[in-house]
């Protein structure tokens, strides 16, 4: 069965039973068109940032991929795809928990009173044909089955409803906001691009505060995050280094001495 409210948004949209991850299978579709979503309530070998690996318990948890054609987005709008798929999935969440502050942590972890509750992960694929972007959301977990302690879920936040109604009424409203965002990126009027990037920047809750991030290399650079760049970056004012531009890194939110 597939989700009726998502399915009415997606040029095609395949429910599976059980998978080792939405993102991987595709990429591999070279079939799927433009639009193409992919989704289960049972995702065994999700990935992460960084190489992470994602589980959860069957049944309780979203996992579902887009597929945008690289081409149509055009090179800029490229670059922000995880930005703007994070801040529609902080209004999906924002939709459906009645208790909480959700929030945007930078580059595109959903997070209600600083617990994360979904996560996302762009790929582009091999040849640039294609870009999927794949989520993952808490929907029904008790404390006890988080896989974290820094994490959380839907349920916890009060959001209501079966898992199966409650990942369709998420699903449906992130591909909404996503591909309403991604246009507005597309087209070559820069005030609405810079509404987009402007909306962004206000929802990410990393902007202003102390950070520390963990770089690719293994490096640390501590300072307050203070914007994002024309790409999208995070840019970090660290001390005796003046602003630096983040492309990738664990982020950690540090408290003020």
């Amino acid at each position: 069965m597939t989700f009726p409210l998502s399915s009415a948004r997606a040029s095609r949209l395949v429910r599976v039973d059980e998978t080792g991850s939405t993102n991987a299978d595709l990429l591999a579709d070279a079939a799927a068109p433009d639009g193409s979503v992919l989704a289960t309530l049972s995702q065994t070998a999700g990935r992460g940032r960084l190489g992470r690996t994602w589980t959860a318990p069957p049944g309780r948890t979203l996992a579902a991929s887009l597929l945008l054609d690289a081409r149509r987005l055009g090179p800029d709008a490229l670059g922000w795809v995880p930005l703007v798929a994070g801040a529609a999935m902080r209004a999906s969440v924002a939709a459906v928990v009645t208790r909480g502050e959700v929030g945007l942590k930078w580059p595109n972890d959903v997070q209600v009173d600083g617990l994360k509750v979904a996560g996302l992960l762009a790929e582009l694929r091999p040849d640039g044909s294609a870009v999927v972007v794949g989520a993952g959301v808490n929907l029904a977990l008790a404390a006890d089955e988080l896989p974290t302690p820094t994490s959380t879920s839907l349920g916890l936040h009060g959001a209501e409803g079966t898992p199966e109604a409650l990942a369709d009424r998420v699903l449906s409203a992130w591909l909404d906001g996503t591909r309403g965002l991604l246009a507005a990126l597309a087209t070559g009027d820069e005030p609405a691009r810079e509404a987009v990037r402007a909306r962004v920047e206000a929802e990410c809750t990393t902007i202003g505060r102390r950070v520390r991030v963990e770089l690719p290399g293994g490096a640390d650079l501590v300072g307050e995050a203070v914007r994002l760049d024309a790409d999208g970056r995070l840019v970090v004012r660290a001390p005796g280094r003046g602003d630096v531009a983040v492309a990738s890194g664990d982020v950690t939110h540090l408290r003020y001495e």
